[in-house]
């Protein structure tokens, strides 16, 4: 079977709505919802989850491409690139940089129109430190661009893109599609959801770079949604993609088999209302944890208080497998009696609870 490129139609794309009206409808009340919940919150704590939204979609761009960035590298580049203080530190790890840089810009130009320009600069930053790829340029080389899985020998090809002839053609085509279908173009896509979803297809099947076009491609779903809303969307979509990794690669390689996408429309917009829906629960998170910290902060010590931000940073329960003296003694650099007291004391104000015994004890924040 011919790829979607290869194929007479290539890029008049088909689908059918049938199927999903009620999520087009439910994505836009969520997100009406999503951004009234957000401007109800105080100033610092809007920042403070646009910033945690933006750490989440970082880090799990990059894992769904098998990369593994420092959490606390991402949070302190983003806070240094936005001028904030706190727990800004030396970033470590400058991929992490090069991901937070690719954030804040994407937010910061969603209105923009799309240029080859700017998709060069996104490329660099996502390439940041990587070696023997040349960043901020189409792809050149003569041998195929496949998408493959499987050991050495025995490789099963998932998908093969456009030869590297082709990109400049294509990606012009591409740019000028995505213009005229934004807000106000020639070609106004109405839904920002189906332009986000045939926009994340349309770029992985010309596969224009070396390396990162997922990174960027998912970057490019989020300036179309943010346009469709006319203000950054609040949301993490690669969250989402990375918990369903292996569906999303099978409705993508399916996607690519044809011009008809009505199956990959379908996957695509379910998934972006799911991150809305991790969305909405980010903020209420934010709003209990800081209700929780006023509450408790005269009341903890500053070992106490360091230890729960550092587990609230991961999520509502804390760290995956809870906090334990040895996790206690890490952070807080203290003696093994020192973090068996202060767990001791966190439990007895109900603000941890125990799982297991003896050694194997373990706690989670009771939010």
């Amino acid at each position: 079977m011919a790829y979607n490129w290869e194929q007479e139609d290539w890029p008049d794309f088909q689908y059918d709505l049938t199927d999903i009206e009620d999520i087009l409808l439910a994505f836009a009340e969520k997100t009406g919802l999503t951004s009234g919940m957000l401007k109800g919150l105080p100033e610092d704590m809007q920042t403070e989850t646009v910033i945690e939204m933006m750490v989440s979609e970082a880090v799990k761009t990059s894992e769904i491409e098998g990369e593994i960035l420092s959490r606390k590298d991402v949070m302190s580049s983003i806070r240094k690139n936005l001028g904030l203080g706190g727990s800004v530190g030396q970033v470590q790890d400058k991929r992490a940089e090069g991901a937070a840089r690719l954030m804040i810009d994407v937010r910061d130009s969603f209105a923009k129109p799309l240029t080859k320009e700017k998709l060069f600069s996104w490329h660099r930053m996502v390439m940041t430190s990587s070696r023997g790829i040349t960043a901020g340029a189409w792809r050149t080389h003569s041998e195929p661009m496949q998408v493959v899985s499987g050991p050495i020998g025995k490789e099963k090809v998932h998908f093969e893109a456009p030869p590297s002839n082709r990109i400049l053609k294509e990606m012009t085509r591409f740019i000028r599609w995505f213009n005229t279908t934004g807000p106000g173009g020639k070609e106004d896509l109405k839904n920002p959801l189906v332009r986000a979803a045939i926009c994340h297809l349309y770029f992985e099947s010309i596969h224009p770079f070396e390396d990162g076009n997922g990174r960027i491609g998912r970057a490019l779903s989020e300036k179309a949604l943010s346009q469709g809303i006319g203000r950054p969307v609040v949301l993490s979509l690669s969250r989402a993609i990375e918990a369903r990794r292996k569906q999303y690669y099978a409705a993508l390689q399916k996607g690519q088999q044809d011009n008809e996408i009505t199956s990959w429309v379908n996957w695509f917009v379910t998934v972006v209302l799911e991150a809305q829906s991790q969305a909405e629960e980010q903020i209420e998170f934010t709003l209990k944890k800081t209700i929780f910290f006023d509450r408790f902060k005269t009341d903890l010590n500053e070992r106490e208080l360091k230890v729960l931000r550092r587990m609230l940073e991961e999520g509502p329960k804390g760290f995956e497998g809870g906090m334990n003296a040895k996790k206690y003694m890490a952070i807080t650099d203290t003696s093994k009696a020192t973090a068996t007291r202060d767990l001791q004391d966190l439990a007895e104000k109900g603000i941890f609870h125990s799982i297991g015994g003896g050694r194997s004890t373990r706690y989670e924040v009771k939010l």
